[in-house]
């Protein structure tokens, strides 16, 4: 079983998650039971959807558990905080179009690209991590190669 390194944040996040998820399931599960009592059920539009709708919450509901159960805290005291890993704040400039950007890099399961959480195994993500201050870098994403500097790392 592999590792998921995660944040404190990250792993609350998907504890909150899967508990919402049980309480959407006691919803879905009355809306069966609704839909069960208007009749029959092969041409029942609202059952075969609440059924539907059960199915992928379940899945989901599998999917979190097993990322919940593989997770493990990333400390920072196991971190050398010279370089860039997982919970580094990294600020970059990108050498084509010479801006600056800042990126957090974290799980795979935190990230969120519209708050600058990037994962650690994107293409952008691999190519900051174990670098450091002053390090080039080439990120290999589908639209080609983008060249970084590493400007500042902070946890």
């Amino acid at each position: 079983m592999e590792k998921l390194y995660v944040s404190r944040d990250g792993l609350a996040a998907m504890k909150l998650s899967l508990t919402e998820m049980k309480a959407r399931r006691l919803t879905i599960a009355d809306a069966i039971e609704h839909a069960r009592s208007l009749g029959d059920l092969k041409e029942n539009a609202e059952y075969h959807s609440a059924k539907e709708e059960q199915a992928m919450l379940h899945a989901k509901m599998k999917d979190l558990e097993d990322k919940i159960a593989r997770s493990e805290i990333l400390e920072d005291q196991d971190i050398d905080t010279d370089k860039a890993y997982l919970g580094a704040t990294v600020l970059v400039r990108n050498g084509k179009t010479k801006k600056e950007m800042t990126f957090t890099l974290v799980s795979p399961v935190e990230a969120d690209m519209g708050m600058g959480k990037i994962s650690g195994t994107s293409p952008v993500g691999k190519a900051l991590l174990g670098k450091s201050v002053g390090d080039k870098t080439i990120a290999k994403v589908p639209a080609g190669d983008l060249p970084f500097e590493i400007l500042e790392i902070k946890y």
